[in-house]
């Protein structure tokens, strides 16, 4: 993954670095060492102890395997040509709708959409179901791609009536009245117990 070298400007241009060029790289590449011409590091003396010095060495940090036999140097990328690439708003065409922010598998990923992911996945299961089984054609017999949408739109209005009573049965505890259908009387003091205007009165006559 390319390091962030420079935050996207006010158009949306944004630099990024090789990750095994720099001052500090992250992680080793024998096509990087060879496209530049680095030779081997001179052999220095490292504290074991010490934890900074152990991480910042080569050999602790992961080495990138490129596929046998390596591409030639026309066809490698232009990342591998030079440290760094500026990336523009417009240079994915239409990849840029596979832009994502946080990058993929990464902690913060896996924290955004782990739960999004299993509640999608949960709800698939349910639709296909043995109550509903969305997924089997037998229970949508209606032909035409217009009928099969309104048909799946009411499969799925059912059964989003079914979780929300199951969730209304499960908060509710079973000894609590349901209250919703109650009828609220009125108080005694409140009624309006004079006669009605002409209640007394025979019926005009025809």
């Amino acid at each position: 993954m390319l390091r962030l070298k420079q935050s996207p400007n006010t158009g949306g241009t944004v630099r990024f670095q090789c990750p095994a060029a720099g001052t500090s790289p992250s992680l080793t590449c024998p096509r990087f060492d060879r496209l530049h011409q680095r030779g081997p590091s001179r052999p220095t003396a490292v504290d074991l102890t010490d934890a900074r010095q152990r991480a910042a060495h080569p050999a602790a940090k992961p080495r990138v395997l490129p596929p046998q036999p390596d591409l030639k140097a026309g066809e490698l990328p232009k990342i591998c040509h030079q440290h760094s690439i500026t990336v523009r708003k417009d240079d994915l065409g239409h990849l840029d709708k596979f832009r994502q922010d946080v990058p993929y598998l990464s902690p913060a990923w896996i924290g955004t959409y782990k739960s999004v992911r299993a509640n999608t996945e949960g709800i698939n299961g349910r639709l296909k179901g043995h109550d509903l089984d969305l997924g089997d054609p037998k229970n949508r017999l209606a032909h035409g791609r217009v009928a099969q949408t309104i048909l799946v739109a009411l499969l799925v209005t059912v059964a989003n009536d079914h979780f929300l009573d199951q969730w209304r049965h499960t908060r509710q505890p079973p000894n609590e009245p349901d209250t919703s259908t109650d009828i609220h009387e009125i108080p005694a003091e409140h009624l309006d117990r004079s006669p009605l205007t002409g209640r007394s009165r025979p019926p005009p006559a025809p």
